[in-house]
């Protein structure tokens, strides 16, 4: 991702959780959070990022190439954070 953005680290924990699991409703059963808080955290990063994260389909959630580019990122962030 060429510029730096602030971005939030909860949502890069629940970006990095539905990447993971492919479902948003596995993602809010994991972080305890509301199938439509989780949804929204994704559309807040998506607007932020001016992308794409996911392609939904009737399978669940598939990351995108851009998706795939902040996961790159997101993943390092997160588990440092947890430390």
């Amino acid at each position: 991702m060429g510029a730096r953005l602030d971005l939030d680290i909860q949502q890069l924990r629940v970006f990095v959780t539905v990447a993971k699991y492919g479902s948003i409703h596995r993602a809010s059963d994991i972080l305890c959070r509301s199938q439509p808080s989780v949804s929204a955290q994704i559309k807040s990063l998506e607007t932020t990022l001016g992308i794409t994260l996911f392609e939904r389909t009737s399978r669940g959630m598939v990351v995108t190439q851009g998706g795939e580019r902040l996961l790159d990122e997101a993943i390092p962030l997160v588990d440092q954070h947890k430390q």
